[in-house]
């Protein structure tokens, strides 16, 4: 077992192989289970012997489990800030986690499928990840994972309420389920304002790229449930189904419309972040996420002749702060950060050609219409 984190976590290029089923618009799913055993106290309220006491309880029971025969196991003070930021910029665990010292843990499987962090907001957070459209898959597999725990542990539960969480809106199942979703369209087309209202009036949030509280970078939106109590788990993941499907239509309808209709505008806005980011000599993780994103619809309509989506997906991740320093192996300020992240995108896309409207001829509309 790898004694480091950076040792043991898929190379950035490897993750952004990772398919699956619709993932030109869903980047991920992910189903996410809250429990918390009986006889402690939530970590937000209880003692520091008491956390201790809880990672003494579940750490060993969660790495038990056959599937986390080969994990990453480790308290979260053991981990250094740069490592716990790595995390968060996998989506691995959450910015609230990596905030946590004492008492706080975290298991992580060989396949990056099943991620739990121990002492979070509750005391179990257990995850399940998928790459594309794969909520069943997900909860699936969480589920198995659930029941093992539950026949060793004692969970704080309740005939009337479900499961006890530390927050009322998890009560009942625990259960979040999540997608990430690419959506440039909408956003290009100025429907997205207008298509988050109506996901809302459906009883779903719609949150950025690290959940609540944070902005749509890269036009990435996570979409999840609100509610836990008073609906079953699969009644959950099938109802963010349909739902998750019928935003899939809307994207790939805004992708084909801007092409059809606004074919001019939509190559400028492509062109000139493809110009930008192969070109910068120091640019912004938030600027360089937005413009990559265009990149992406453009190499999803066939702009980009031969460039694989995986390369804009795996700059994604390596353009990040923590990532970047990490490759570049050294601490830099925001300053310094902003030139080596130009000079590794020009360096990665110099042998990229910039796009042109006749790579799109002869198909390009039927490409942004299917995923």
């Amino acid at each position: 077992m790898s004694t480091t984190i950076h040792d043991f976590l898929i190379p950035a290029g490897e993750a952004a192989k990772r398919t699956g089923p619709a993932d030109k618009i869903v980047l991920s799913s992910r189903v996410r289970l809250a429990r918390n055993l009986r006889q402690f106290p939530f970590p937000g309220t209880g003692k520091k012997g008491d956390r201790l006491k809880v990672l003494d309880v579940l750490r060993p029971a969660v790495e038990g489990l056959p599937q986390m025969a080969e994990r990453f196991s480790d308290t979260l003070e053991n981990l250094s800030p740069m490592d716990k930021q790595i995390l968060v910029e996998r989506h691995l665990v959450s910015r609230e986690h990596a905030a946590k010292g004492a008492g706080s843990g975290l298991v992580l499987n060989r396949e990056e499928t099943l991620c739990v962090m121990i002492n979070e907001e509750d005391h179990l957070r257990m995850q399940s990840l998928r790459p594309g459209l794969q909520l069943r898959e997900a909860w699936h597999s969480l589920d198995k994972v659930d029941s093992a725990l539950e026949g060793t542990l004692d969970f704080a539960f309740s005939f009337d309420l479900g499961y006890l969480t530390a927050c009322p809106t998890n009560l009942g199942t625990g259960i979040r389920v999540s997608a990430m979703l690419h959506l440039p369209g909408l956003v290009l087309s100025e429907q997205i304002n207008q298509i988050i209202q109506a996901v809302n009036k459906l009883g779903l949030a719609v949150r950025g790229l690290y959940g609540e509280g944070t902005e749509a970078l890269g036009n990435v939106f996570q979409v999840s449930n609100q509610m836990t109590l008073g609906e079953t788990e699969g009644d959950i993941v099938e109802r963010i189904n349909k739902v998750l499907a019928q935003l899939i239509d809307h994207e790939e309808n805004a992708r084909g419309s801007l092409l059809e209709k606004k074919p001019s505008m939509l190559f400028n806005h492509i062109g000139r972040a493809y110009g930008i980011v192969a070109n910068a000599h120091c640019i912004s993780s938030k600027e360089t996420m937005n413009l990559l994103s265009l990149m992406r619809l453009g190499v999803d309509m066939g702009l980009f002749p031969g460039v694989q989506r995986s390369l804009v997906d795996e700059l994604f991740i390596t353009t990040q702060p923590a990532h970047l320093q990490l490759g570049l192996s050294e601490k830099l300020s925001a300053e310094e950060r902003d030139l080596a992240r130009a000079d590794m995108l020009r360096e990665r896309l110099k042998l990229v050609q910039r796009p042109t409207r006749s790579a799109s001829n002869g198909g390009g509309a039927e490409k942004a219409s299917k995923t």
